[in-house]
């Protein structure tokens, strides 16, 4: 290995960005995705409510970034809204649970934006079962804007270790109306080591690490021809694409230095937890779901607002085999007997961070 090749890979970890690879000033600024990002500043653009109301809709969480919604429009003042299963995760998600979440919170982001226009939503979930539609949503007069909605532009999920500072016990009191907040250090610690542990049975286990690399993209050009799933970015990244330090069988191969780097980053990340939130339901039907993304949806907002970061820690929740020990422990530790655990996730201040990338509004639009 040369010396030029082992300072780039000691460099990984540090943000430092290598003029070797060309990654100058300008380099940089080229780097952008501009295009899969513009979904972002574009929201709100549209003069039909519904279609405004999609705007910020696809702003929504979900998981591995998908973006697994449809809309089809054919019927005035309502929206038939689609999951695309050719977006689903059946290795990771093999029964839909995290999808439909996703789901969950693309519908009451929509309810968020309509009221900003003075609409009331209304919603019929499955009404055709499980393998129709999701939901219709009906426009009606009447909504009342909701303050959250302030904070749909800045909203992200953080991917990144979080300060050592607690979470003022006030804000914990806010919170409460929306997710159980755990911050004893006793329980802290053992969900650090739960996440840590799930993360690494992913990761380990090839074909469910596999269907996460296989959705990386690498790169401005990957990430504008399909701005979705996980986006590597930027002109640090692209500079160790360009010295041929960051490819995807390198993230295939769990010999390899960017592999092992990866994880090192990741088991920093998680170690720099010093909250975490926890929405359960007492059953786990298909509206169990939608409604455990629309209480994700609506923390997020409220996380946001307060100044704090929100990550989704979903690994320990995966219900494919090798998880199962992880997923019923965290379920002895988090939920009452006959609950479910749907949503998991980092609580704290963290950095600011850049929007993730989108398919445009018109994309998810099945017809006018």
């Amino acid at each position: 290995m040369s010396m030029s090749r082992r300072r780039a890979i000691a460099l990984i970890g540090g943000g430092v960005v290598l003029a070797a690879v060309g990654a100058t000033v300008g380099f940089a600024a080229s780097r952008t995705p501009a295009r899969a990002l513009a979904p972002w500043s574009l929201a709100g653009r549209d003069a039909d409510p519904r279609r405004r109301a999609l705007s910020f809709a696809i702003l929504a969480p979900n998981p591995h970034n998908r973006q697994p919604w449809l809309a089809d429009l054919r019927q005035p003042d309502r929206i038939v809204i689609h999951r695309d299963r050719e977006r689903n995760l059946p290795e990771t998600d093999p029964f839909d649970r995290q999808m439909t979440i996703g789901m969950g919170c693309f519908v009451e982001l929509l309810a968020l934006a309509a009221a900003q226009d003075g609409h009331a939503v209304g919603f019929e979930f499955f009404p055709e079962g499980e393998d129709g539609p999701v939901a219709v949503a009906t426009f009606r007069d009447g909504g009342t804007p909701d303050p959250l909605f302030a904070h749909v532009l800045d909203r992200r999920s953080c991917k990144e270790p979080f300060e050592e500072r607690a979470v003022p016990a006030g804000l914990v009191k806010e919170l409460s109306a929306h997710a159980t907040v755990i911050d004893a250090p006793d329980t802290v610690a053992r969900l650090k080591d739960l996440t840590w542990e799930a993360w690494e049975i992913e990761a380990l286990t090839p074909r469910t690490f596999r269907e996460s690399v296989d959705l990386m993209r690498f790169g401005k050009r990957e990430i504008e021809a399909n701005p979705d799933g996980i986006d590597l970015g930027g002109a640090f990244l692209e500079g160790l694409m360009m010295a041929g330090l960051l490819t995807r069988e390198s993230q295939l191969d769990p010999t390899s230095t960017a592999f092992g780097e990866g994880v090192r980053m990741y088991r920093a990340m998680l170690a720099a937890t010093p909250a975490y939130v926890v929405l359960t339901s007492d059953g786990n039907d298909r509206i169990d779901q939608i409604e455990s993304g629309r209480r994700w949806m609506r923390l997020n907002l409220a996380t946001t607002g307060m100044g704090l970061a929100l990550h989704p820690v979903s690994q320990a929740l995966q219900e494919f085999a090798e998880m199962a020990g992880t997923r019923a422990r965290v379920h002895e530790l988090l939920a009452a007997p006959g609950q479910t655990v749907q949503m998991l996730g980092r609580l704290g201040y963290g950095p600011i961070t850049g929007p993730s990338p989108r398919w445009p509004v018109e994309t998810r639009i099945m017809n006018g």
